[in-house]
């Protein structure tokens, strides 16, 4: 018999070396399924054959009992869904336990995004004349040109980059690849990064490495530190709104479409799939145009 954690182990790794999960998702799925076995062992499960899909509602009513957000949810349903695919695939099981199990409906909700001056005045804070200045520049300048994951950007590479052309290329969510343009500004600060400070950081670590963006070891700049450096530029604005570096992303998306950009072209920068998943932008864009208006108009 395999353990639940083993199972766990060589589903993890198939999402990261084929699929190319995130480590953040990574992470947090394996909180997911650990959590997930605790609950079998304490109902009296302990071999995988076992599971019933009456076991897994009465783990999600157990979630809902303890009013977790429906997001959470969501996210522990879709991570359930991949395990026992795997373990199908992988004749694990003969008979899938979720077939049976439905996604919560997640509340939509409007993504937040900045608004053009507050764009400028977050990309003027890196001081240009320090190194690691130089780098956090080229990092938000990049966020911002080209509406990248912060995981994309975390794993971006040396030959991902086409600086004479103007492109970056990037593998999303399931090892899909896109070519997204950069813009001028973009441009400029990451080949100041790449001749000023990458080669200074390199030295310290002695050895090569393949990742853009590193950290002052000299080795790859993690996606945590990179959201640390975001948060420290972030607390200098004083905004009262929650944001991360995916807010750039829904800004790139929001502004282009604001400036009337086809939908369909945005949907292929970002890397959606799914066109649905784009157009929650326009409803953003709608409501920015409200706002405006109910500003602005005399008799509104």
């Amino acid at each position: 018999m395999v353990s639940f954690e083993n199972l766990a182990d060589e589903f993890l790794t198939h999402l990261r070396a084929n699929l190319n999960y995130s480590e953040h998702t990574l992470e947090s799925y394996g909180l997911d399924l650990s959590q997930f076995f605790q609950f079998l062992r304490d109902a009296g499960v302990g071999d995988i054959a076992q599971i019933h899909y009456t076991n897994i509602r009465s783990y999600l009513g157990e979630l809902k009992r303890e009013e977790r957000a429906k997001a959470t949810i969501s996210r522990k349903v879709s991570c359930l869904r991949s395990f026992f695919k795997y373990l199908c695939r992988q004749g694990y099981l003969n008979h899938n336990p979720m077939v049976t199990i439905s996604t919560p409906k997640r509340e939509k909700r409007l993504p937040r995004f900045f608004y053009p001056e507050e764009v400028d005045a977050l990309l003027e804070l890196p001081d240009r004349n320090d190194p690691l200045g130089i780098r956090d520049a080229a990092i938000l300048e990049l966020f911002y040109s080209s509406g990248l994951r912060l995981s994309e950007v975390e794993g971006l590479t040396l030959a991902d980059l086409d600086l004479g052309r103007g492109y970056v290329r990037v593998f999303g969510k399931g090892s899909k690849e896109r070519m997204v343009p950069l813009g001028g500004a973009a441009k400029r600060a990451i080949a100041r990064y790449l001749s000023e400070v990458r080669p200074v950081l390199l030295e310290k670590n002695g050895a090569p490495s393949e990742y853009v963006f590193l950290n002052y070891r000299g080795t790859r700049l993690s996606g945590r530190s990179i959201q640390r450096m975001f948060d420290k530029y972030l607390k200098r604005l004083a905004f009262n709104r929650k944001m991360s570096p995916h807010t750039l992303r829904h800004t790139f998306a929001t502004h282009l479409l604001e400036n009337g950009a086809d939908l369909r072209v945005v949907q292929e920068l970002l890397g959606h799939v799914d066109l649905s998943s784009t157009q929650i932008y326009t409803h953003l864009t709608k409501e920015r145009i409200r706002s405006v208006y109910t500003k602005y108009h005399p008799r509104a």
